[in-house]
């Protein structure tokens, strides 16, 4: 029989899992002792996104052990993205956070991230400073990733990988996750306007288990970027972005056809002498033509994304204004 929640959770922490089962035990002793003893009422939303070990029957004795904790089963393995969205849909706390299973993110950090978030920040990003990881194949590649993401978010952070952050739950429960993207949770909050802190957390070495990450992963990253970069900076004004390459190379073509047409006219050049030169021009015109085409489409496509969803293209942090006379 299921326990109902009297209180309303003040923190909700959402932990996708996935072949975890040596983990869930020394998992579920720290959640508890360090959330226990911060003394604000809190949640644990546990997503196990598909394991085949016994993970599941224990967060099941977990669950039954604990009112607090709540377990999502997925039927298969959908990844780290989804776990946080089913995670995130689910989290009823004023606050929700975010960790890893395997033991390596350190909960006696949450207590402190969430004490910034009462001073005003909005999100709250984990920076593993020493991080306990092996150079070549996860910290180098994160290194580059990081540096890249920045570069093209305008969200400067010195660790985009690090699971452990805590959000305001009005912040990061509109947005919409697929592919690789959780890690792009800050800069896809930054549309909003938010302020974002980050602070050094605990990183500890892997001993349960293997790990799920690898190069390969640093190019999808690298890949849901481009798509991170147009949803922050032309998700509303696509035209912009195809508009202003096609009028300039359709700019640049006609101003090659005009003035190879001047030289045939005054006699300097034969137009055969510069085939190679005419269909580079009429290239450059055509493919101009449609990137404008494709802009116009784009902004069709922009205006249905935001209508269809009811999505805002603006959001308001609060309001002041005097109280109305009785």
């Amino acid at each position: 029989m299921a326990h109902k929640h009297t209180v309303a959770p003040d923190l909700s922490v959402v932990i996708p899992v996935f072949n975890e089962g040596e983990n869930v035990g020394p998992l579920s002793k720290e959640f508890t002792e360090t959330l226990g003893a911060w003394g604000r009422p809190y949640e644990l939303i546990i997503v196990d996104d598909g394991s085949t070990d016994d993970t599941f029957e224990r967060l099941r004795g977990w669950q039954i052990a604990d009112r607090r904790v709540r377990v999502i089963r997925f039927r298969r393995n959908f990844g780290q993205t989804a776990a946080f969205a089913a995670g995130f849909a689910a989290a009823r706390g004023r606050l929700i956070a975010t960790s890893d299973g395997d033991l390596q993110n350190d909960p006696r950090d949450l207590p402190t991230m969430a004490e910034r978030i009462d001073q005003g920040y909005d999100i709250v990003c984990g920076w593993r400073k020493n991080r306990k990881d092996t150079f070549v194949n996860r910290r180098l590649p994160s290194m580059v990733a990081n540096r890249l993401i920045s570069w093209a978010t305008g969200v400067r952070l010195h660790d985009y990988g690090c699971s452990l952050k805590v959000f305001r739950a009005e912040v990061v429960k509109p947005l919409r996750l697929y592919g690789e993207m959780h890690r792009f949770l800050p800069a896809l909050a930054s549309e909003m306007g938010v302020r974002i802190a980050e602070v050094p957390v605990n990183h500890r070495a892997r001993i349960h288990g293997r790990s799920k990450y690898g190069i390969s992963r640093t190019i999808r990253v690298v890949l849901d970027l481009l798509t991170v970069k147009f949803l922050v900076s032309y998700s509303t004004r696509p035209l912009q972005v195809f508009g202003l390459l096609g009028v300039g190379m359709g700019a640049v073509g006609a101003a090659l056809l005009g003035y190879l047409g001047v030289e045939r006219l005054l006699g300097y050049a034969s137009l055969t002498e510069r085939t190679a030169t005419v269909l580079f021009g009429v290239l450059l015109v055509f493919t101009g033509l449609q990137l404008v085409t494709l802009g116009l489409l784009a902004e069709l496509q922009a205006r249905t994304y935001h209508e269809s969803q009811g999505k805002p293209i603006f959001v308001v942090r609060e309001v002041l204004e005097a109280e109305s006379a009785e």
